[in-house]
């Protein structure tokens, strides 16, 4: 007899095709992203009421968003090898048990310190599930139109779940005090966990399931958790400062290791040799790119709404509702376009969309309103923002075999998240630098016009950007993919 743990009620052992749940699981999996993504905005509206409460420091608050951020982007190449070599769904349910554990530890926490470790286990939390839940699509859906149409609702919900964030993490801040943000997570992660075990199924592993590369994990997730602790630190203390630059120097040394590590390696962590693959390559580098302008983008409309125009942290949220309806639309569109078009025709397209509404930001006003200067750009992005993540995924992961698709899906994830670390950093220091310009450095000359003016050359930037990456997205034309291996479903 087939238990809920073993396999879905009904669930066949043939190939990934015939997983009879698989849309069932595609909502747990999407739902588990807009969970994940969302926790990285909530955060930003209960900051203010978590600094009060706990009395807690400007730079210790800005360590209670950065240490999900440092350990979500240094894991995420871990949790997604640790799948390939685990189980996905096994790695996937863990992860949700970690951020269940990590959020009851903000939830009750009373000081700095047991907040800022609890984001820190909701970021590890982060890494495993984020990684797995992308596999687990890419093994449960056939390489075809639905595969992409289940990519097109992942990045939907992904998409929704920034946006979302401010508004719910407003809500819950306002009704019921910072700590429902953590509870939220707590409940909502018990709930995914017990319903992924119900109807997520398991993916028979590779009949090569070499062995751990614990040296190979230590430098690399050392690296990339140590640069993204530079790269947020920037914030606080600049790009110059000693603990920057020593943080970042001890990160390439980390990674310089990883990589001879590897090379002498007989069971590498990542055979070097996937990067020699184009289409993978230049995937995952428009992925970080696209993230790089997307990430900042909701975080600066949302400060633009408020701190410019005068709208409460909810009115903010609720500003970037119509972007999230059009996200999700477009995203569900991703699959047909994608067939009539081809799939860098739309990538190219979502970034020339994103580039243009980002030269539309960069013309606000400090005297402007929400219809005539920001609905409509913000709107533009949104169209473009689900063509980009959709075909840079399956871009990244289209040569992936059966026993590198946690890997591939934690390189395309790794890329990404990093490249949001990256954006936020290089455009908030781009803001900060025109705003010291136009000001003269005289803080008593800091006003909304110098604000407006430091967040038009921020989307400037991301301006630039998204059409270099759109000229960059033609190459993927003269890179074909390998054929995919197929996944199977198991019942063991």
């Amino acid at each position: 007899m087939t238990s809920p743990d073993v396999s879905p009620p009904g669930a066949t052992a043939t190939d990934a095709s015939g997983a009879p749940h698989r849309w069932r699981a595609l909502a747990v999996l999407a739902c588990t992203q807009f969970l994940l993504i969302l926790d990285t905005a909530i955060i930003n509206v209960a900051v203010p009421s978590i600094g009060e409460d706990l009395h807690i420091s400007p730079t210790g608050l800005s360590w209670v968003a950065n240490a999900y951020l440092i350990t979500f982007g240094g894991l995420l190449l871990l949790g997604g090898r640790s799948a390939d070599h685990v189980g996905r769904r096994r790695v996937f349910v863990i992860g949700l048990v970690v951020l269940v554990l990590g959020s009851a530890v903000g939830t009750v926490a009373n000081s700095a310190g047991w907040l800022i470790a609890g984001r820190a286990i909701q970021g590890l939390a982060a890494a495993l599930a984020a990684a797995a839940a992308l596999a687990l699509v890419l093994s449960i859906f056939p390489e075809g139109p639905e595969r992409h149409r289940a990519l097109g609702i992942f990045a939907a919900m992904a998409g929704a779940g920034g946006a979302v964030g401010t508004v719910l993490g407003g809500l819950l801040t306002d009704s019921f005090g910072w700590r429902s943000t953590f509870l939220m997570n707590v409940v909502a992660g018990a709930v995914l966990a017990v319903v992924a075990l119900r109807v997520v199924p398991k993916v028979r592993e590779p009949a090569d399931r070499r062995a751990f590369d614990a040296i190979g994990a230590v430098t690399v997730t050392a690296g990339l958790g140590l640069l993204a602790y530079a790269l947020v630190s920037t914030g606080d203390i600049g790009w110059l400062a000693g603990r920057t630059v020593g943080a970042a120097g001890v990160a390439a040394l980390c990674l310089v290791a990883f990589v001879f590590i590897e090379r002498r390696s007989s069971h590498p962590l990542v055979p070097l040799g996937i990067f020699r693959r184009r289409r993978l390559r230049t995937a995952n580098i428009l992925g970080g790119l696209a993230q790089l302008v997307l990430f900042p983008t909701f975080f600066f409309v949302s400060i633009y709404l408020q701190d410019v125009l005068g709208y409460s942290p909810l009115g903010g949220g609720l500003g970037l509702l119509p972007m999230s309806l059009v996200v999700i639309v477009v995203a569900a569109m991703a699959e047909r376009l994608i067939a009539r078009m081809g799939l860098e025709a739309v990538m190219t397209v979502g970034f020339v969309l994103v580039g243009v509404g980002m030269l539309w930001l960069s013309r606000l006003s400090a005297e402007g309103d929400f219809v005539s200067e920001v609905l409509g750009p913000t709107v533009l992005v949104g169209i473009g923002l689900p063509l980009v993540s959709v075909t840079t995924n399956v871009a990244a992961t289209a040569e992936a075999t059966d026993n590198e698709v946690g890997l591939a899906s934690g390189l395309i994830n790794t890329s990404q998240q990093i490249g949001a670390v990256v954006g936020l950093a290089v455009m908030a220091g781009v803001a900060a630098a025109r705003t010291n310009q136009v000001t003269g450095d005289d803080p008593a000359r800091l006003d909304a016009a110098a604000t407006t003016a430091g967040f038009q050359a921020a989307f400037l930037v991301g301006a630039v950007v998204a059409l270099i990456a759109a000229v960059a997205a033609v190459r993927l034309r003269r890179a074909r993919p390998a054929p995919v291996g197929s996944a199977t479903v198991s019942g063991r």
